[in-house]
This record gives structure tokens, C-alpha cells and sequence, in this order.
């Protein structure tokens, strides 16, 4: 192996370019296979689930034969939403769940995550020791033990009706215009038809996958297409989902982005005045803007930070028996209805806020002032470490010098790409600008 196998959200990297290969993909099968059955019984079954990329079926085929090879039960679900994983694998009674997706990157990319029988992600102590059995040779078992094989044709369906009722009971969307652009991604069937059973009039974009074009200007990481929709059609509301569809940015009825921290503002205070808000407390991640902060301290309620990643949040959020939280990126995790980030859910429970209250989008989507944010990414080559120059570690020690007082910055590694992530946030822009531009000029040198 060349290096550490599982990142911050599974397994991922260029599809046919280690990690993400048929043979380490079947190697992967096996060795999850070998882990849920240290008993030595049989009977074990794994659900699996892709998004829309080409690689997937090369993926999802590689990943069935090393699972069936230890004995494994293969149940195919085909391109749905990785929260209907999280989800199909506890209603399958399942020992353990599988997305195949690269989620917001490009389709060149693909990613393997794991979910145990509870429907949460694996733990990292699991991860290890799955990392571990690949290394170790495989171990096949007896013919008659191999396992079987079964395409579930209604997958889908199961999880568009258990959307539906995270909505509330007998309430519908008649009279509400609603663009939903699904990526080009795993929701490009399942959103549309939540939204129109639940009565919606629905302009979908983003629902003609072709292997190569998810992602590819649309979703949650370009929203202009859809907002440019929302306003040419009068919508009352976009729904930017990423290529998974367990991210979501959404558009007011001029088109205006509300990111996953005016989301959770909206759904903390609503569920704080509902006594829903358990422990008075919202989990979100180092990157959420300090005016979510402030709006949250201001009503009483409590910010609980961890380190990037939706998983830091959904351990945080188990640890201390929290029912909300998420991402500035648009990872909402709702753990009264789901065991991951679920774009749709979101959607829906913020469409539900509009009928309630009978408010436009515009006046739901806006509850805080930002500070001045910004963040920069800078790519770098396999096995190179620019954080570790001494004129980036010193450009960092004078921008922190700078801030004392006026904001904060934050220089991390991205756990999914070979990415470094320049943040930071300040009052005053021109010195916000001045900080980062600084930083990423250093980095980028020392990438070269």
C-alpha cells in the first residue's frame, strides 16, 4: 500500500488510480467481508448503493465479488442518496452498508463509505481494522458459502416514502413552486417524486446523468444554473443538492444562496422555541461563520464546534445526545430522522417552515449577518507537504498576528482532496484579503 487508505469520508481518489481501483475495491470487499464475519456465521447480508458516475458500476461490481467471495449477502440498490443507505441498511437489518460516491467532486473521482448495522458511518477504529485485513491475504470461503447476489428494484421507493413522512403528517406543498437540482446525481429520480407526491409544482435540473456530468455546473457547489431557473419561473424556493444528495444549498425566491449555516440557524431557533433543541446546543465545525455564533448566543443556545467533517459532527452530536447539526457546506444531520446529512430532508423540513409560518423564503433563509469569510483552496502533488515550509509557517504566524482581536483563521489539509484550505474571517475586509492572499501566495510556492 502507498499510502493511508481511508480519508475523512472513506475511501476516495481518481477512479482506475490507486485507492480507487477494481482491485482494491475487491479488496475492500473482502476484507469488510472478513470483518462482519469474525463469528464464522453465515447469513450476512451488505446493502450497496452508487451515485450516477461511470466508474461506479466498475466499483460496484469489484466491491460484490470480494463481499461474496467471504460469504457475504449482496443486496444492489443502483444510484440512490448515500442517507438512503444509512437508512436502507437499518430497515434491511443489514450488518453493513455501502455508498459508492465521490459526493460534491468531479465525476473523475470515486469514494467507498461504509455503514454499520445502526446505519452511521464505521467508526475509525473499524476503518483501521478493515485497512488492516486488506494488507492481510484473502481469505475465501468454501464454495458453498459463497454468497449470493440480489438487485433491489425498489430501493428507491422505500426511501422516497420514508422521506416523506420527515414531513409533517397530512401536511402538502400545493401551491409552492420548487426547483430541486439534484447534480445531475443519486437524487436525480428519488427528490423529483418526493416533491411531487407531496404536492409541489416541480422544475427539476440537474436529472440527466450520463456517467460524466455530475457536479458538472450544477448542485450545491454551482447554484447559478438553478437560480437562474428559480428566477425565471417565479419559484417560490430552490433545492441544491450535491451528487449524493447529503448536501444542500438553498435558494430564496430571488435566487439567493443560503448556506448550511443560515440553514441550522433557522432550524435551531424554530426547534429551541418547539423544546426540540435537545441540550440547547447545534454542533457545527471550525468553518462555521462566527455571525452563526452570535445569532445562537444571543437566543440562549450553545455552539458545540468540532473538526471538519460531517462524521466529526455526527460523533459529536452521539457523544452528547444532540439532535442537530452540521456543515457550513450544506451537511445538515438531522438524527431524528437520519443517520447522516440528508439534502433532501433538509429541504423538505425547510419547505415545511414555509407552509407553517406562511413566510417567503427570503425571510426564512437570512437569519444572521455573516462576518467576512473567505476561503481560498490550493491543490498540491501526492506526498508534498507545503504547511511545512518555514515561509508558509511564518506567513501563517504574521497573519495570526494580525487577526489577534479583529477574527480568526483557520489552514487545514482537505481530507477528500489534495487541497489546502486558506480560512479566515475579519470585520474588516481589506485586511480579510490581505491575510489570505498572503497565505495562499506562500502555499502555492511551496507547492510548486
Amino acid at each position: 500500500m502507498t499510502g493511508k487508505l481511508f480519508g475523512t469520508d472513506g475511501v476516495r481518489g481518481r477512479a482506475n488510480t490507486w485507492p480507487m481501483t477494481a482491485e482494491m475495491a475487491l479488496k475492500l470487499g473482502a476484507a469488510a467481508g472478513r470483518f462482519f464475519r469474525r463469528d464464522g456465521s453465515a447469513g450476512h447480508r451488505v446493502v450497496i448503493g452508487k451515485d450516477t458516475r461511470l466508474s461506479g458500476y466498475m466499483l460496484e461490481n469489484a466491491l460484490t465479488a470480494g463481499l461474496t467471495c467471504t460469504g457475504m449477502n449482496v443486496l444492489l440498490l443502483g444510484p440512490v442518496p448515500t442517507p438512503a443507505v444509512g437508512y436502507l441498511t437499518r430497515s434491511m437489518r443489514a450488518d453493513l452498508g455501502v455508498m459508492i460516491s465521490a459526493s460534491h467532486n468531479p465525476a473523475e473521482d470515486n469514494g467507498i463509505k461504509f455503514f454499520g448495522p445502526d446505519g452511521f458511518k464505521l467508526s475509525d477504529d473499524a476503518e483501521a481494522e478493515i485497512a488492516a485485513l486488506v494488507e492481510a491475504a484473502m481469505a475465501p470461503v468454501d464454495p458453498r458459502e459463497i454468497g449470493r447476489a440480489k438487485r433491489i428494484e425498489d430501493g428507491r421507493g422505500r426511501y422516497v416514502e420514508y422521506a416523506k413522512t420527515t414531513f409533517p403528517r397530512r401536511g402538502r406543498l400545493d401551491g409552492l413552486k420548487v426547483v430541486i437540482d439534484c447534480a445531475n446525481g443519486a437524487a436525480y429520480k428519488a427528490a423529483p417524486e418526493v416533491l411531487w407526491e407531496l404536492g409541489a409544482e416541480v422544475i427539476a435540473v440537474g436529472v440527466a446523468p450520463n456517467g460524466h456530468n455530475i457536479n458538472d455546473r450544477c448542485g450545491s457547489t454551482h447554484t447559478q444554473t438553478a437560480a437562474e431557473t428559480v428566477v425565471a419561473h417565479g419559484a417560490d424556493v430552490g433545492i441544491c443538492l450535491d451528487g449524493d444528495a447529503d448536501r444542500v444549498i438553498l435558494l430564496d425566491e430571488h435566487g439567493r444562496e443560503a448556506d448550511g449555516d443560515q440553514i441550522m440557524a433557522l432550524f435551531a431557533a424554530r426547534w429551541a422555541d418547539e423544546g426540540r433543541l435537545k441540550g440547547g446546543t447545534l454542533v457545527a465545525t471550525v468553518m462555521s461563520n462566527l455571525g452563526l455564533e452570535r445569532f445562537l448566543t444571543a437566543r440562549g443556545l450553545r455552539l458545540e464546534r468540532t473538526a471538519v467533517g460531517d462524521r466529526h459532527v455526527v460523533e459529536a452530536m452521539r457523544r452528547g445526545g444532540w439532535n442537530l447539526g452540521g456543515e457550513q457546506s450544506g451537511h445538515i444531520v438531522m438524527t431524528d430522522y437520519a443517520t447522516t446529512g440528508d439534502g433532501l430532508i433538509a429541504g423538505l423540513q425547510f419547505l415545511a417552515e414555509m407552509q407553517r409560518s406562511g413566510r417567503r423564503a427570503s425571510e426564512l433563509a437570512h437569519s444572521f449577518t455573516t462576518v467576512p469569510q473567505m476561503l481560498r483552496n490550493v491543490r498540491y502533488a501526492a506526498g508534498a507537504n507545503p504547511l511545512a515550509a518555514a515561509t508558509v509557517q511564518a506567513a501563517i504566524a504574521g497573519a495570526e498576528a494580525r487577526l489577534v482581536g479583529h477574527g480568526r483563521l483557520l489552514i487545514r489539509r482537505s481530507g477528500t482532496e489534495p487541497l489546502i484550505r486558506v480560512m479566515a474571517e475579519c470585520e474588516d475586509a481589506s485586511l480579510l484579503a490581505d491575510v489570505v492572499g498572503g497565505i495562499v501566495a506562500e502555499v502555492e510556492q511551496a507547492a510548486r
